[in-house]
């Protein structure tokens, strides 16, 4: 994988680490079906694992109930920050689906995106074949993340 370069406003060139979520393929097609099973809302949740490796995914409720946003209830959050602590696993990505739209995050997405250390997976079922991809929110630019699918 290339690095990855960012250019500040002075001109100075600085790569940046590159970076990989890597997703067993059970999880893989477990968070799919997922967004598959809610649409046409969207879905959510978060994966859970270590050094960069999904372990785990935990299926949260979409309180919105909408197809164009999504809130995960603070309780649902809790028990699995609770579960991930009992396990020793770290937040490695919030993912959720966008039912017609391409799988990039949106307005809405960057806004609320809390945790700039955690990835953002998008599932998007535009097509028939859904799309994931994951990203970086920053506060100033959105990074494309790579997936392996292990």
């Amino acid at each position: 994988m290339e690095p990855e370069c960012r250019v500040h406003r002075d001109g100075a060139a600085e790569e940046l680490e590159p970076k990989m979520i890597k997703i067993p393929k059970s999880i893989y097609q477990a968070i799919i079906e997922h967004a598959r099973k809610e649409a046409p809302l969207e879905c959510c949740g978060i994966l859970g694992g270590r050094d960069g490796t999904v372990e785990k995914a935990f299926d949260l409720s979409n309180t919105e109930k909408s197809p164009t946003r999504y809130s995960m209830s603070p309780q649902e959050q809790v028990r699995v920050f609770d579960e991930m602590d009992r396990e020793s696993l770290d937040m490695v990505a919030i993912y959720h689906s966008h039912t017609h739209t391409i799988p990039f995050p949106s307005e809405t997405d960057v806004k609320l995106a809390f945790y700039p250390e955690v990835a953002s997976v998008i599932i998007s079922l535009k097509e028939e074949t859904p799309v994931v991809k994951a990203f970086r929110i920053k506060e100033d630019a959105i990074y494309p993340e790579e997936i392996e699918v292990i």
